[in-house]
């Protein structure tokens, strides 16, 4: 590593900006000249912890109680990115750590080490591709960068007048993200860019990073690059984490050419582990007050927990491919989910259906709404419901870890009662509606 840095700062690198993941999922950091970075691996980033509890409406939510007490931020250097539109400076990966050396409990990256360490266990590796959408829009009206209808599933000038989307992914080839192809989706102004394939934490990196690289893209063109769920009245932009577990030999755990639909026990019982803590599981892939205004019955997004070979309606969907590519993609997420938490507690979540041997329900094969058997039950309607599912799920809780819990539950509950505030307002639909009449 100390090689790599050498060379780096001999090619005219001169900061490295090393990052972090925070609960909301913003990332943040703090640049350091590249002559002092071995020094900073040795004694960690002062920060004061109370950064973790920050909401994003800048308010300090906690860390009074201790004095604002500092976590360490120490740089990963097997996690080094060049910066394409900044040839002095180089994106690094940290992990947040205590003062005597041990990781902080908060940590989310930590907290998917230790999904990938208990998997290793078991004798297995995960394998994870998220796949995520976004729109461009305009920062002060949010009037989209493409306006036209049944634009999906188009490339060039039309969906790309500017030419944004295609160095959003000069950038994302670039940095070594691995991008295997993109195109706008279904939304105006919406697009994708699929990653490829790796180990869980090394995913989970890069898809902070694409989406720390798309926010900057855009900036510069002064647009605004948002993965909320849902920006507009339009369709919704999503978070499908793609799983499989690879044996110790090499092959995919998930594939069973014996089985009638290809499937190993463990794909379906790592599948049914997820069902079995679903409404936990959406606290963390569905994150905000805005998150549930994509789950809408008859959209591409889920209202139900269920599961489906090959359907795309279903919650839980084993996609046809077997072989290398046999694996489950879990549809839940929304763009806003902060990744390393949804792999983590996705992570979690199959292992106890491994260390239970769960079983799946009856799949549905065709659209859900039709057929009640196996529909299954409804997932949390709101944030407020997902995060009591949160809390009365001790397994997942106790494996995501006491304090990552305690600070997450204690910076959404606050954003919950600041929109519950909101909500109390007296709006322009009630004063034009009633206010002359009645």
């Amino acid at each position: 590593m100390a090689d790599d840095v050498d060379r780096l700062a001999g090619e005219g690198v001169e900061f490295v900006q090393v990052l972090y993941t925070e609960l909301h999922g913003v990332c943040r950091g703090k640049e350091v000249p590249i002559e002092e970075i071995h020094h900073k691996v040795e004694s960690g980033i002062g920060l004061t912890e109370a950064i973790m509890t920050i909401d994003l409406r800048h308010n300090v939510i906690s860390g009074f109680e201790h004095g604002f007490r500092d976590i360490f931020l120490v740089p990963d250097l097997s996690r080094i990115s060049r910066v394409p539109w900044d040839p002095a400076t180089v994106w690094c990966m940290g992990d947040l750590m205590e003062g005597d050396g041990s990781h902080y409990p908060a940590d989310a990256r930590h907290a998917v080490r230790r999904a990938s360490e208990a998997l290793a266990e078991r004798g297995y590796r995960a394998i994870v591709a998220p796949e995520l959408e976004f729109y461009l829009v305009d920062p002060d009206t949010y009037e989209t960068y493409t306006p036209h209808l049944s634009s999906v599933y188009t490339v060039g000038s039309v969906s790309d007048p500017r030419g944004v989307f295609r160095e959003i992914h000069r950038n994302a080839r670039d940095l070594g993200l691995h991008p295997l192809g993109g195109a706008q989706e279904y939304g105006c102004g919406q697009f994708e860019i699929n990653l490829a394939h790796g180990e869980a934490l090394e995913a989970a990196d890069r898809n902070l990073l694409f989406k720390t690289m798309v926010k900057q893209t855009a900036a510069r063109h002064g647009l605004l690059a948002t993965f909320m769920g849902r920006v507009r009245d339009d369709e919704g932009s999503g978070l499908h984490v793609h799983v499989s577990l690879m044996g110790e030999d090499g092959t995919n755990a998930f594939e069973d050419t014996s089985s009638p639909d290809g499937l190993s026990d463990a794909a379906r019982q790592f599948g049914a582990g997820i069902l079995a803590h679903t409404p936990a599981l959406t606290a963390f892939f569905c994150p905000t007050v805005n998150a549930y205004r994509r789950m809408l019955i008859e959209s591409l997004a889920p209202t139900h927990i269920n599961w489906g070979l090959d359907n795309r309606l279903a919650m839980l969907r084993y996609p046809a491919p077997r072989g290398k590519a046999t694996r489950l993609e879990m549809r839940l997420g929304d763009g806003s989910a902060a990744i390393h938490n949804a792999v983590a507690s996705l992570l979690f979540a199959g292992i106890d259906g491994l260390d239970r041997k769960l079983e799946l329900p009856p799949q549905c094969a065709k659209l859900p709404y039709e057929d009640e058997d196996t529909l299954g039950d409804p997932l949390p309607s709101s944030l407020t419901e997902a995060l009591d599912a949160l809390a009365a799920d001790q397994y997942l809780s106790g494996q995501m870890g006491d304090r990552l819990i305690e600070i997450f539950q204690e910076i959404k509950r606050y954003e919950l009662g600041r929109w519950e505030a909101e909500l109390a307002r007296v709006t322009d639909w009630e004063r034009d509606e009633y206010a002359h009449h009645l």
